[in-house]
């Protein structure tokens, strides 16, 4: 028997994703008993952007659950491309090699399919992956006619009768005696944020009306986007949700682009009599998707479950399909080879490259540091008078290991192999590229800038447009007016990820193009520093409004991390009170929020209800967690909590969320006197880098303060997963 839910049961789940910042972790109601109808299950993949070292467990994955669901489709939402050392020396083909073998239906476009457009060979990888798919690739709102290496392979039609190795509208596949029809679409974005080349985009709306129009007209009543435009992109250009409420007769949307991981299937937003479902994996092959259908004799989904398949659990591995590893295998030697070539130079410690809040996208890191000034250093040999450099963080694609740098490692960090451009811009410019730079944050964007020389200030909760405060050019105020010289890649200074400014600059012959590769720049830099010991300096700044944080302090990071994640606005507009003690209310809201937790009933603590509806909610969440306990009925909201216990609230949430640490010991000399549960929590605090001590000791007893809580909640955050 499948599992599913109600149409209904979901609407809760729609509605609190249409709010800025909900992750898809809604609970669900009990799964109920298939109805009778036609059941479907799709399989998919998204954004895998050349992580096959995952692939023979995603192969394993696909056939056990192959064999439990015999009417089954098996999709990918594109960005197979770019991302690692095995695009760069195989450009695709391992990858489509491995989608053959675990026998894919089809496939859309991503972006990144055409980020080798404008190199010398144009788009001859990807025509080459097309030719090679044991598959049809679909994009109704493509048109690849004015490039020949796609002449005879795309065909602008809905094909029942379709070829494997060829470009279609979309395609009706017989499953089970029924019809189900799939079509696909690219972002719109795609022409400014990777090198399209001739390839042609036409709007995503009328491209998917007309697809579903012809869909309707062959008979097929049970309609799959297949598509590569965000979960929740920019409305600017398209998203998987602005989709299904423009265009009726969707049944479901697989999708990609965003790489937002949706943990359980989306109800959309619509007018519409019959639901759309959306459904995303994430990223880098990290997970498989699967939403089990049930259709009625008209085409409506009238049951759903969707889930996801970890696939790189350490605590729940997948074994590695034999053929898949097999076949990957003499690839994997070849990467490994090039792996080891070292650059002759030594991180001290790792070198961000990581994705979410304060990561490449959205944050200032130490990498992107190292990189801005290796191009500077760079440019400035070629023009002396180049003054700062800037990279867009959607071109930084991994972090560096501390230790050896290999070349390997630099080619995954900067895969596409940019050239240097150098731009002559006004100040006025430069604040209209910082504006645009810091206009999504703290969501992520591709266009996020980091910068060497530049010191950028600015107000990440300020309307878009009106955010930076401040920028500085080697700690002097920009001079709008004047004219300065600075270096990035080419896809930047040519307007890339939506810099216009740049684009003008670019069409006004203000950029030369010296041809220098951005990895080789970063290697030669490299090679000056010897010993890298990069650091975050300051460069890029979100302010916080909080005059009584000291500016530059460990504290103001934490507060800032905490206010730009929604889990603290202060004791007032301008405060934080950081000295202040931290009473039982104030901790277990914190907590509370990190988790995402809810109440499932009414706070059951008698000296609760004078407080704030949402605090008590936040109270009686923990406490039915087994995170919080009160005492005779009371829960005694102002008490003080001291360092210990809000060591046990912490533990407590850890070992809610993961399977409990065991064997710990903490060395502060100052805990013995305490029960085991608080020595154990103290030292997974340890242990797990979220609290440390003083010369040995821990001071338990000592009250917890604002500044403590902004701390450990800060260093908790990246263990916090959707509750068991």
């Amino acid at each position: 028997m499948k599992w599913v839910k109600s149409i209904a049961a979901t609407t809760l789940v729609a509605s609190l994703l249409a709010t800025p910042g909900f992750a898809a972790h809604a609970a669900e109601t009990a799964p109920t008993a298939t109805k009778e109808g036609f059941n479907l299950t799709i399989l998919h993949s998204n954004d895998t952007h050349a992580h096959v070292e995952a692939a023979p467990q995603r192969a394993t994955k696909i056939k056990e659950l192959r064999a439990a669901n015999a009417n089954s489709l098996l999709l990918d939402a594109g960005d197979v491309f770019s991302g690692t050392l095995y695009f760069n020396q195989f450009t695709g083909e391992v990858d489509m090699k491995l989608m053959n073998l675990m026998g894919y239906d089809a496939m859309t476009f991503g972006n990144h399919e055409f980020d080798l457009g404008s190199s010398p060979e144009g788009h001859a990888a990807l025509a080459k992956f097309v030719k090679g798919a044991e598959f049809p690739l679909l994009g109704a709102n493509l048109d690849f006619s004015k490039d020949s290496l796609f002449d005879g392979l795309q065909f602008k039609t809905v094909a029942e009768d379709f070829q494997n190795g060829k470009i279609y509208n979309g395609i009706v596949k017989e499953i089970d005696g029924e019809k189900v029809g799939i079509f696909g679409l690219t972002t719109e974005e795609t022409p400014s944020i990777s090198s399209v080349a001739s390839v042609e985009f036409t709007n995503y709306i009328d491209s998917a009306k007309k697809a579903v129009a012809e869909f309707e007209k062959q008979g097929v009543n049970k309609i799959v986007a297949l598509t590569h435009i965000g979960f929740d992109d920019s409305k600017d250009f398209d998203n998987d949700q602005l989709l299904a409420s423009a265009v009726e007769g969707i049944d479901v949307i697989v999708g990609g682009h965003t790489h937002t991981k949706l943990d359980k299937a989306v109800k959309a937003e619509t007018s519409f009599k019959n639901p759309t479902i959306i459904v995303q994996t994430g990223q880098y092959s990290e997970n498989l998707g699967q939403l089990d259908l049930t259709f009625d004799d008209n085409g409506a989904v009238v049951e759903y479950f969707g889930q996801l398949h970890a696939l790189n659990d350490k605590e729940n591995p997948v074994a590695a399909d034999a053929e898949a590893a097999k076949l990957l295998a003499p690839y994997s030697d070849k990467i490994a080879a090039v792996k080891q070539q070292s650059t002759g130079n030594t991180a001290v410690s790792v070198l961000d490259g990581k994705r979410g809040l304060w990561g490449v996208r959205a944050g200032e890191t130490n990498l992107g540091n190292v990189i801005t000034d290796g191009m500077l250093a760079g440019a400035k040999k070629i023009d002396p008078e180049v003054q700062f450099a800037f990279q867009n963080g959607g071109g930084i694609r991994a972090s560096i290991d501390a230790g050896d740098i290999t070349v390997g490692e630099v080619m995954t960090v900067m895969p596409f192999g940019n050239a240097l451009g150098i731009v002559k811009l006004t100040g006025a410019e430069l604040y209209e590229i910082a504006e645009h730079s810091v206009k999504e944050f703290p969501k992520e964007s591709g266009g996020f800038l980091h910068f060497s020389g530049l010191q950028v200030e600015f107000d990440g909760k300020a309307p878009a447009g009106k955010r930076v405060k401040s920028i500085k050019l080697n700690g002097k105020e920009l001079d709008k007016a004047a004219y300065y010289k600075g270096a990035t890649n080419t896809f930047t200074a040519k307007g890339g990820d939506g810099y216009d400014t740049l684009a003008k600059a670019y069409a006004d012959g203000r950029v030369s193009e010296p041809g220098t590769v951005d990895f080789e720049m970063f290697i030669d830099h490299l090679n000056t520093l010897k010993t890298v010991d990069a650091k975050v300096e300051g460069r890029i700044i979100a302010t916080i409004p909080f005059t009584d944080i000291a500016k530059g302090s460990e504290t103001e990071g934490y507060v800032r991390d905490l206010y730009y994640r929604d889990l603290t606005q202060g004791t007032s507009a301008t405060t934080y009170s950081p000295n202040a003690n931290l009473t039982r209310a104030q901790a277990a809201s914190f907590i509370a929020r990190v988790l995402k937790l809810e109440a499932k009933g009414e706070a059951t603590f008698s000296d609760i209800t004078s407080l704030e509806a949402a605090t008590q909610k936040e109270i009686t969440a923990l406490a039915e967690a087994g995170i919080v306990q009160g005492q005779n009925g009371k829960f005694n909201p102002t008490a003080k909590v001291t360092r210990s216990q809000l060591a046990l609230m912490f533990a407590r949430a850890y070992n809610l969320q993961h399977d409990a640490k065991t064997g710990l010991t903490a060395d502060f000399s100052d805990i013995s006197k305490y029960n085991k549960e608080t020595q154990d929590a103290i030292a997974l605090m340890q242990d797990l880098k979220i609290a440390s001590g003083s010369n040995g000791k821990f001071m338990p007893n000592n009250n917890a303060t604002r500044a403590h809580m902004a701390k450990m909640l800060s260093n908790y955050i990246p263990y916090v997963k959707e509750s068991k």
